[in-house]
């Protein structure tokens, strides 16, 4: 699969938010309006993983070479990986993230429909 094949736009399942394709030169793999994702992948990159479960933004993290990553989790099987923020990143959603994972509580942005 080649790189313009995995940098695709989607719409993000928890927010509904249309989510273009990065235009830094990496893979879009999270929206940047929530920060959640999607277990799409075994391997970076490989959008091999039949889980296709939510993962949901955990914590964020600073990479001495990566700068800041958000750790995500898999709400479906449990799979847990680290990604970078996108430049496009919500800056509110980052900081959500940031006092969920130093104040605990619940994710007010888990927005997904039930229906």
């Amino acid at each position: 699969m080649g790189r313009k094949t995995e940098n695709t736009g989607f719409t993000c399942i928890n927010c509904g938010a249309a989510v273009p394709p990065i235009q830094a030169g990496t893979i879009r793999n999270h929206c940047p309006c929530c920060l959640y994702s999607m277990h799409v992948d075994e391997d970076i990159g490989d959008r091999r993983s039949l889980c296709l479960g939510l993962m949901v933004p955990q914590s964020i993290e600073p990479h001495s070479s990566k700068g800041q990553q958000i750790q995500h989790k898999c709400k479906k099987c449990g799979f847990a990986r680290k990604n970078k923020l996108a430049p496009d990143d919500d800056v509110n959603a980052v900081v959500q993230v940031i006092k969920k994972s130093v104040f605990g509580g619940e994710d007010h942005r888990d927005n997904r429909r039930t229906n």
